[in-house]
């Protein structure tokens, strides 16, 4: 039996370490298409955000969410509130990658979303090679928890563009830098390319972020991150990526392959992170 008088220290200690951890994911929760005969977003919406709550995700960025989704998962998530604007009109049309976080615990400092281009990163536009018009999302959160500050920037990138993805990576380190110049910083997405691309090495060898996986303690790994609803899932290979500045280590990585009456909740595995405060 504990003295008595340690059990204040106790929970002081166990209240510490909870405030210095955060659970960071990125999930492409597909978008709503009534061509997803099956998989329909509205049969998943529930398996999707149950998924969220289970694993206790304190903050994530999505990809592939259109405002009716966005809005789904606000309401399922009371918790939670978002920031994040759509990519074809700077508002509410097209893919947001947007950003979720528990209002109870962050407070948004500032935010905004860039487009990832090589002539406007202001308005909606394709960048070098793009097929589609791609953007970032990012805000700067305060940790109620321990008072400190951190940037969080997610994105989705081009699915064809082979320049686009690489410049990409270089256009995201350069902002990070001007939004929040020396702040710890998270960055997620499906970056559409894995651990054998030079966009890949541009963010993990560029010298200011690295993958979460590198740095875990504890890697769980069973498959590939893209699952095309079951019918590619492969037994390696990320197209889906967590990076930190060194601000962090990391406890944890995981990538969730959850499942609900043989159905998946999206084509793609939400890949999650525990990161603790250095």
């Amino acid at each position: 039996m504990k003295p008595l008088s340690l059990i204040p220290f106790f929970f002081l200690f166990i209240l510490y370490v909870s405030a210095q951890e955060i659970n960071v994911a990125t999930f492409n929760i597909r978008l709503k298409t009534d061509g997803d005969i099956g998989n329909l977003w509205q049969d998943r919406k529930e398996a999707v955000c149950n998924l969220i709550t289970y694993h206790e995700f304190d903050i994530f960025g999505i990809q592939e969410g259109f405002k009716d989704q966005v809005n789904d998962m606000k309401q399922l998530l009371p918790n939670f509130d978002y920031v994040g604007v759509g990519r074809d009109d700077g508002a509410e049309l097209g893919e947001h990658s947007a950003i979720f976080y528990n209002k109870n615990r962050f407070e948004v400092l500032k935010s905004g979303t860039f487009w990832l281009s090589d002539t406007d990163t202001e308005k909606p536009n394709k960048g070098w090679d793009a097929a589609l018009p791609r953007i970032c999302t990012w805000g700067v959160f305060r940790d109620r928890k321990n008072n400190k500050s951190f940037i969080l920037m997610n994105t989705h990138f081009d699915h064809v563009g082979v320049q686009a993805r690489k410049e990409s990576a270089k256009l995201i380190l350069r902002k990070a830098t001007e939004f929040a110049t020396e702040l710890p910083l998270i960055l997620t997405g499906d970056f559409n390319v894995d651990e054998t691309n030079e966009a890949y090495f541009t963010l993990a060898n560029g010298g200011v972020v690295e993958d979460v996986l590198t740095k875990s303690k504890i890697v769980y790994t069973p498959n590939s991150t893209f699952n095309n609803w079951g019918k590619s899932i492969k037994p390696t290979g990320r197209i889906d990526h967590i990076f930190i500045t060194p601000h962090f280590k990391v406890e944890k990585y995981g990538i969730l392959t959850d499942t609900y009456m043989g159905k998946y909740p999206s084509d793609h595995f939400p890949v999650a992170t525990r990161l603790v405060w250095q």
